[in-house]
């Protein structure tokens, strides 16, 4: 057992001895602590754990507390003890207590060894009425404190909120693609439904109690405004929200890649009068089933015409059962009408691509050569697909831009880049939004300091920016042959080829993906040096 240094021992024996009693317990908490006394204000008590408190019975105040967790020793008993005689909560002044009592007789005997000569008597007693008296508030509050979702609507929320899951909107619906839900005879009115996951960043659908609401939160977001004002924005949205996390707490992981089981929906409410909240009352928790099972009906019965992008006028009516347990008066279903809204989708595309166009005016009109497409230790390859591979791909992935190809020998060649799916996700995002890629070539490079040659692999989009998407070097055995191959295949396809973006970079399929994990496919055809005009390029140094 450690103890007490000497320098902290003699601080101690300055400090004036009061004649007081002080109670001190450590207790396990299975909720989490009430947030708004005075006594807590000082800490972080999201999660529960084992709560140390220090208190002075003779004037009835706290003078410290500490969470920590429960595999912490019992020395965290002592360091908050001395943080009661040093450093006590106002109003309350530093002093050594006359007598500590306590009902654990380890932390009696523990204490009994570390505090030896500073004067204290430490005592055993059943029972530690003022502590416990305030544990018993502590409870209260924990109590009263509504549950985050209505009890009789738990399950129906969670069923509903896996059907959306499972069906996978996030991958044909982009987020200015809005969905209206009109239930009738109801005073909410209609909700304008907004899917967010398509880039694979967060996962989950927002219903939008107005458009108003949507269109101002958008114009914000775009006008990129500072931080402080676009939380601001954030919390002035007015809408109910269900989104996706990883029932493992880990931002790391792609939830894509987890099965259902893994998955964990959370449910909440935004509104400009009352912020965020993470409670659904009985009202929004039914509202939000009925919109829920609205949007899987009408996405499971449209999906096919949604591809490619697509997104045309479309609506359908339900009869959707108001689940039991609420007291609700009424009939036993709710008239629902979903549709498409490729007018107001067309007006929110181009409200971010005119920003995107006054972002790229106001760049370096100099800058001939981008870097930044393809993300740090992405796996590339040169390599080539089967004709009867490259048919089903067509199929398959989730964004295809054809050519007309010429079919002939072993397939066509492409140059493979493998990164995370969110990462991917982005990439096609960058492309399809720069209005697709129209071709791709090595193009020459050197290291003027080093000698170095290089052979630089650029790709050339419908907007007309180059993007470098790999650096090879040109005395590489292995590129070389990878070179020479690629450009035989090329011939043989009369200048066409084709640029894969694959996902699963971190796990079995690392360097070799199979089908599924393949987008995007953009057919496109093979530049030479001379098509960009760029000329050899130099490695400059970065000035200091």
């Amino acid at each position: 057992m450690a103890g007490l240094n000497r320098s902290t021992f003699r601080r101690l024996q300055q400090l004036q001895q009061i004649p007081s009693v002080w109670e001190g317990d450590r207790r396990p908490m299975s909720e989490p602590l009430p947030i708004g006394s005075s006594a807590l204000s000082d800490y972080d008590l999201e999660n529960g754990g084992d709560c140390i408190m220090w208190v002075d019975g003779s004037q009835g105040m706290v003078r410290s507390m500490d969470v920590v967790s429960p595999d912490t020793g019992p020395e965290a008993v002592v360091r908050t003890l001395l943080r009661a005689m040093e450093h006590p909560h106002s109003p309350a002044l530093p002093g050594r207590p006359q007598k500590i009592v306590v009902k654990d007789r380890e932390i009696q005997f523990f204490l009994r060894g570390v505090l030896q000569d500073l004067g204290i008597s430490i005592e055993y007693v059943p029972d530690l009425p003022l502590i416990d008296e305030l544990f018993r508030g502590f409870q209260d509050v924990v109590d009263r404190k509504p549950p985050l979702l209505p009890p009789q609507y738990v399950e129906s929320l969670e069923e509903k909120a896996y059907q959306v899951w499972q069906a996978g909107p996030w991958e044909c619906l982009a987020d200015h693609q809005i969905i209206s839900i009109e239930l009738e005879g109801w005073d909410m009115g209609t909700l304008y439904a907004c899917v967010m996951g398509m880039l694979g960043l967060d996962y989950g659908i927002l219903l939008y109690r107005s458009l108003e609401s949507l269109t101002q939160f958008r114009k914000r977001v775009i006008a990129n405004e500072s931080a402080e004002r676009l939380e601001e924005a954030f919390l002035s949205q007015d809408c109910l929200f269900i989104t996706f996390e990883s029932a493992q707490e880990d931002d790391e992981i792609d939830l894509s890649d987890l099965p259902p089981s893994e998955i964990k929906p959370t449910f909440g409410n935004l509104h400009p009068l009352e912020g965020m909240r993470s409670i659904l009352y009985d009202e929004e928790a039914l509202l939000t089933i009925l919109a829920l099972d609205a949007f899987a009906r009408f996405f499971h019965s449209v999906r096919r015409k949604l591809t490619k992008g697509k997104f045309p006028n479309l609506s359908q009516c339900y009869q959707i059962p108001i689940p039991e347990g609420g007291d609700r008066p009424g009939p036993e279903e709710v008239a629902v009408t979903v549709s498409t809204m490729p007018e107001l989708a067309a007006k929110l595309f181009e409200m971010s691509v005119s920003a995107t166009d006054d972002e790229d005016d106001e760049e370096d009109d100099e800058t001939l050569l981008r870097d930044d497409l393809v993300p740090p230790n992405s796996f590339l390859s040169l390599g080539v697909v089967p004709w009867e591979i490259l048919k089903e791909l067509e199929g398959s992935a989730s964004h295809y831009q054809s050519a007309p190809v010429h079919a002939s020998g072993d397939g066509l060649p492409i140059i493979l880049i493998q990164t995370s799916r969110p990462k991917a996700k982005a990439m096609i995002d960058t492309l399809k939004k720069a209005g697709g890629v129209t071709g791709m070539c090595f193009n020459p490079g050197e290291d003027p300091i080093g000698g170095n040659r290089f052979d630089l692999g650029i790709l050339k989009t419908e907007n007309g920016d180059l993007h470098l998407f790999g650096e090879f070097m040109e005395d590489d055995p292995v590129h070389v042959a990878a070179r020479k191959k690629w450009d035989g295949r090329c011939k043989k396809t009369k200048g066409y080829c084709g640029l894969v973006i694959a996902m699963g970079l971190t796990g079995a399929s690392r360097g070799n993906p199979q089908q599924k994990d393949m987008l995007a496919l953009f057919e496109v055809r093979s530049l030479s040096p001379k098509d960009i005009n760029l000329g050899t390029l130099q490695l400059m140094p970065m000035p200091f």
